[in-house]
């Protein structure tokens, strides 16, 4: 269960950016989860629950915006990806990835003094 390992980062990471700004607590640390990226959304919040306790965060809600896959032709730029289908139907160009397999800190609120 990996998500133990990304959230005590993500913990590292949000404490360290709240010192730097004198922060007195944490109110809501938001995140980008690519449906792609391994990542269980809901493993995700459990282990922000344990993770919490006892540090800036521990009032701090967890915002968690899922992404979905998306998958773009090289050639033409239209969006592609039709269930199986990673090749453009207009064009024949291939696909590439353009999001879904991010892990992204997106925003964190603190109260600042």
């Amino acid at each position: 269960m990996h998500e133990y390992s990304i959230v005590s980062a993500l913990m590292e990471r949000v404490e360290s950016e709240a010192r730097e700004r004198n922060a007195a607590c944490v109110r809501r640390v938001r995140v980008r989860i690519g449906e792609l990226s391994g990542v269980d959304p809901e493993l995700l919040a459990s282990a922000y629950e344990v993770f919490r306790e006892r540090t800036l965060c521990e009032d701090a809600e967890l915002a968690i915006e899922r992404v979905a896959a998306r998958w773009v032709c090289e050639r033409c730029g239209r969006v592609t990806a039709r269930g199986g289908i990673l090749g453009c139907v207009i064009c024949g160009g291939a696909s590439r990835l353009t999001q879904g397999d991010e892990i992204v800190l997106q925003q964190i609120e603190m109260e600042v003094p």
